[in-house]
Formats: C-alpha cells, sequence, structure tokens
C-alpha cells in the first residue's frame, strides 16, 4: 500500500511537473506573439502614409492621384526621425492646402503634393502626421515630425522659433454670406462684427489688433469666434453665427467653389506675404535638401502643375 502511494505521489508529481513545463512553453509562445503585435507603419506605393498624433498609425494612400517621378538626385538628411521618411506635422482642416478627401477618408492637397515631390528628389517617403495648427510649431520644435507644413505664414514671431523655406504666397480673405449683408470689406470696418477665425493663426492675429484699434477709437470690440479647426470656422458662418470668417485667400476661393450660392468674398485680398516649410531652428541640413528640392520641382514643371492642379496659380513664388 506504502508502495502503491509512493507510485501514485511519482504520477502525480510527473503529471504536475509536465503540466507546469506546458504551461511556461504556453506563456512563453503567448509572449513571443504579444511581443511581434506592435502596429507596423506602412507606406503606400507611391510613397505617403499618414499617421495619427496619438497612436502613430499609419494610412496607406493618402496623398490623392498624385505619384512623385521625380529623380533622387538629393543627398537626404541624416537627421531624420525615421530613416527613410520625411515626416510632416500638418493640420488637415485647410482646403486646398491640406484636407481630408471625403471620398477616400486620406489626406490629400497642394501642400502634401508638393512635399510628397520634394521628398522623392531625396529618395524619401513622405509620413503625414496630424497635429493642431496652434501647437505645430512647438510639436516640431518637440521632434514629432522632421517638418511642418500647413500654409503657414511667414512671420517674425515665427522666425525667432523655426526656420522656413518659403513655396507659396497668398493674402487675408473675408468670406461673407452671399449679398455680403453686413458689409464686410477689411480690417477696418470690423468693429462690434461678429467673426470667426481658426486659433493660432495669422488672421486671429490681426483680428486681434484690430479690435484693439477699435476700441482705442471708442468702438465696440470686435466679437470673436475662435475655433481649433477651419471647418467649424466656416460651419459657424453657413450657420449664421458669425458675419463673416477671416482665412487665407486661397481656402477662401476653395469654400465658394464649394458653396457659391451661400458665400463670397467680403472686399478684397489683404496682406500678402509668404507660407513656408518650417524646419527646426538652426537645422541646415534639412532646410537646404528641402531648398534644393523646391528649386528643382519647380525647374522641372512639377511646381506649376500642382498649382494648376488645386486652382493656386496665382500663388506662385
Amino acid at each position: 500500500m506504502l508502495h502503491s502511494n509512493c507510485g501514485s505521489q511519482k504520477r502525480l508529481f510527473s503529471r504536475s511537473s509536465l503540466i507546469v513545463g506546458l504551461l511556461v512553453i504556453l506563456t512563453m509562445v503567448l509572449a513571443a506573439c504579444g511581443g511581434s503585435s506592435t502596429a507596423s507603419n506602412p507606406t503606400s506605393g507611391n510613397g505617403t502614409g499618414t499617421s495619427n498624433n496619438t497612436n502613430g498609425a499609419s494610412v496607406a494612400n493618402p496623398v490623392k492621384d498624385f505619384t512623385p517621378t521625380g529623380k533622387a538626385d538629393i543627398m537626404a538628411p541624416n537627421n531624420l526621425l525615421t530613416p527613410g521618411v520625411l515626416n510632416v506635422g500638418t493640420e488637415t482642416t485647410y482646403p486646398p492646402k491640406e484636407f481630408i478627401d471625403t471620398a477616400s477618408g486620406k489626406p490629400t492637397g497642394f501642400d502634401l503634393e508638393l512635399i510628397a515631390a520634394m521628398a522623392n528628389r531625396m529618395g524619401l517617403k513622405t509620413n503625414v502626421v496630424s497635429t493642431r495648427f496652434d501647437t505645430i510649431i512647438d510639436d516640431l520644435n518637440n521632434k514629432r515630425f522632421d517638418v511642418a507644413m500647413a500654409g503657414i505664414h511667414i512671420t517674425p514671431e515665427r522666425a525667432q522659433k523655426v526656420d522656413f523655406v518659403p513655396y507659396s504666397r497668398s493674402g487675408d480673405a473675408f468670406l461673407v454670406q452671399k449679398g455680403n449683408p453686413k458689409k464686410v470689406s477689411s480690417y477696418d470696418n470690423l468693429c462690434g462684427k461678429h467673426i470667426g477665425v481658426q486659433g493660432g493663426t495669422l488672421q486671429q492675429s490681426r483680428l486681434e489688433d484690430a479690435s484693439k484699434a477699435c476700441t482705442s477709437k471708442g468702438q465696440p470690440a470686435i466679437q470673436l469666434t475662435e475655433l481649433t479647426n477651419q471647418n467649424e470656422v466656416i460651419q459657424q458662418l453657413i450657420n449664421q453665427r458669425v458675419d463673416a470668417t477671416d482665412q487665407t485667400s486661397a481656402v477662401a476661393a476653395y469654400y465658394i467653389q464649394q458653396n457659391p450660392n451661400m458665400l463670397e468674398i467680403g472686399g478684397t485680398i489683404q496682406n500678402l506675404s509668404l507660407e513656408g516649410i518650417a524646419v527646426r531652428k538652426g537645422d541646415t541640413q534639412m532646410k537646404d535638401a528641402l531648398q534644393k528640392a523646391f528649386e528643382e520641382v519647380k525647374a522641372d514643371g512639377t511646381y506649376q502643375k500642382l498649382l494648376d492642379k488645386w486652382g493656386l496659380s496665382k500663388e506662385a513664388l
């Protein structure tokens, strides 16, 4: 009986050891599988991708109907965040420069196609990183992406924080309801009016200065409605919650094209100025490479073709 119990204990021990061993092996296999489940960042065949700024997931084919074909003859910067990839920070509610195509759900626009063509000259793919316009320069300096391109006007204040490669020019334009019922025409006749604007833009700064000028003359301040993206700003105008919106001339023209029976430009285009691709201050390697790439796409006609495609010929440098 004692021998029998010992045999049972031995068999029990052997089975227990086998079970434990199998569990250890299973745990190791599962751990190995878990270690390989991190999402990759695929890019499309045309050398572009897009990343959400919170999880880094990539989406293929963001740039609609465009395949860069230039020769890669410019040395790429060696300080890229991802080897072989130019990560581009942008804010995708600013058509026709950068926006989400409603049919595909992917980012597209003049800026994104231009930077893809320029990156192609350096033998690089592009990866679009979505961010907010009012934090885009800080995000660039915090190395969330390699460059920032979002219709950014070059100003002395911004030039203190980043360097720029100019690529287009545009002015300010007021969008108003058809017929311009509030008679909006310039920054000088906005006192007491309700104006919508995207936060962090040059237009917001100009509106704030104009409002101060109103109160200094004893007139009512401009009532500003500041929102985080341009689509929301335009919706305020369409819903007649503001008297006008202030944005670049290219954006105004785009929304008029989309809503020809509802919107028009009030007054004339003002404050024509340069827009630039932002790079970190002192990053001469990146700036020089982008400048050379821009010169190449201008010389071979790519730049003009993209301007024509997006209705931006008047913004050419």
